[in-house]
């Protein structure tokens, strides 16, 4: 198991960032090609505007919120750069935790986003013990769909462009190879 855990972090660790590492969210925040999934909320390109106090919201009631709410940056081991963040969050009306998963543009192609996955599932299963994670995005995010089938999600529903999905806990410890496909 140790062995498949090394595999599917590669290169990646969390990183729970310090306030002083609020260049890296705003930077991401103010990036249209990273942003662009978000347009249809935030038109024209899906960039948050005022990113800098954001961040302030992220740091008081994001950091240290854990099992209740979870944050990091996606880090780079071998030369400490972000690549992307990561994040759950307890949904009482719905009894699961909504998950997001963001690769920085210029770091996407490089098995980021499947490595961050694990790195999230294995945070919110095994270290905060969580019951469900579920995810929604459009349907059109094939790279997104594919990485989170492989990690073992499952399709829960879909509507008007929008897949929902679901893993939880058990699932994710039942099969310890469960997206550790490279």
């Amino acid at each position: 198991m140790e062995a498949i855990k090394a595999k599917m972090a590669g290169d990646l660790q969390l990183y729970i960032p310090r306030p002083e590492d609020g260049w890296f969210y705003v930077k991401m925040l103010s990036d249209p090609e990273t942003m662009a999934y978000n347009a249809p909320w935030f038109p024209p390109d899906g960039c948050i505007p005022e990113p800098e106090s954001e961040w302030l919201e992220i740091q008081a009631s994001w950091i240290g919120r854990e099992p209740e709410r979870f944050y990091a940056f996606l880090q780079r081991k071998s030369d400490g750069a972000f690549v992307g963040d990561v994040n759950f969050h307890h949904n009482p009306e719905r009894d699961w935790w909504d998950m997001g998963i963001v690769i920085y543009a210029p770091e996407r192609g490089k098995g980021y986003g499947r490595q961050g996955l694990h790195l999230l599932l294995d945070r919110a299963f095994r270290v905060d013990r969580i019951s469900r994670l579920h995810n929604d995005f459009e349907d059109t995010r094939l790279a997104s769909l594919y990485i989170h089938r492989a990690a073992g999600f499952r399709e829960t529903g879909a509507a008007d462009g929008i897949i929902h999905l679901e893993l939880t806990r058990e699932e994710f410890l039942a099969d310890g190879s469960v997206g550790c496909e490279a």
